[in-house]
């Protein structure tokens, strides 16, 4: 356990975009995309799999307003919604997030790739883990 305060407790009404009650958004501060945006429950819990019935209720309801929000301001082709479960999936900060990211037209690493978040695991690595 560290000493450090968690940087996703206690928002800067600043930083808050909206908020459903449960929820709150704010933008990503290492964004991949323009308008990259964090959803994070106000309750300090480090799992998305460890939400309250309440949490996950309202969840879908961010999700709604984060794709309205960013709409209006960047108008995306599509988007990806992800979240990072433990440190060996990539979770940085150990309260649970999850990161709605605007795709946008031409917006791929790769010349001709295609299929959304495929690449995260190259292909063939997941098996040396079986």
């Amino acid at each position: 356990m560290t000493d450090e305060p968690c940087i996703f407790c206690n928002p800067d009404l600043a930083d808050v975009l909206f908020e459903n009650g449960a929820w709150y958004a704010r933008a990503d501060r290492y964004p991949v995309a323009d308008g990259h945006t964090l959803l994070i429950p106000f309750r300090h819990v480090a799992s998305f799999f460890d939400l309250a019935p309440g949490e996950r209720d309202t969840f879908f309801e961010i999700v709604d307003l984060a794709r309205e929000w960013i709409g209006e301001r960047y108008y995306p082709g599509g988007y990806n919604i992800g979240v990072n479960i433990g440190k060996p999936a990539g979770q940085a900060v150990m309260h649970c997030h999850v990161h709605v990211v605007p795709r946008y037209e031409g917006d791929q690493r790769e010349n001709g790739w295609r299929g959304g978040i495929r690449r995260v695991v190259p292909a063939g690595d997941y098996r040396d883990h079986m």
